[in-house]
């Protein structure tokens, strides 16, 4: 096997969205602990084995936020590869999923402190550089796949390459 050869990680992101037109709102949260914390994400996390990504955005979301949202009800809007040539053991393939329909208000939990953002008004120079090239479209209703790979300080992104579907 070669040593470039990277295993990404499957994981997913749950986005929910709520309101309408410029009073419409995306759940957001700054993460607390692991991997990026510090930076505004979408809630999510790790495939468990076995476990269909769209049940583990569902579990994810639950276990981040308290939000409930019913299996069936989120739509699989995008995947997103992310690779990091200088350190390939943190490659993710990401499976994005969005939704309208929840039970719950959002409260804080070990790994993330949610909060509500306009859409109009995203907090994208608290996220991760990439956010700013696929989290509009998403929200927007685009669909698509897209190879995300950072910079070679695993922060900045190099190139962004996106195909609708």
């Amino acid at each position: 096997m070669s040593a470039n050869k990277t295993h990404p990680q499957p994981v997913v992101l749950m986005l929910v969205l709520r309101g309408q037109g410029e009073r419409q709102e995306v759940l957001l949260g700054r993460k607390l602990t692991g991997f990026g914390a510090g930076n505004m994400v979408a809630p999510g996390g790790k495939i468990e084995p076995g476990e269909q990504a769209a049940a583990a955005a569902i579990r994810e979301l639950e276990e981040e936020t308290g939000l409930q949202v019913t299996e069936g009800a989120p739509v699989h809007r995008a995947t997103i590869l992310f690779r990091f040539p200088v350190r390939p053991a943190s490659d993710m393939d990401c499976q994005v999923f969005l939704a309208t329909s929840y039970q719950g208000e959002p409260v804080a939990s070990e790994e993330l402190e949610p909060r509500w953002y306009p859409v109009a008004n995203l907090p994208v120079d608290h996220m991760w550089q990439d956010a700013e090239h696929w989290l509009p479209l998403i929200i927007g209703g685009e669909m698509f796949t897209a190879t995300v790979i950072m910079a070679q300080d695993n922060l900045g992104v190099e190139s962004v390459q996106i195909s609708p579907w």
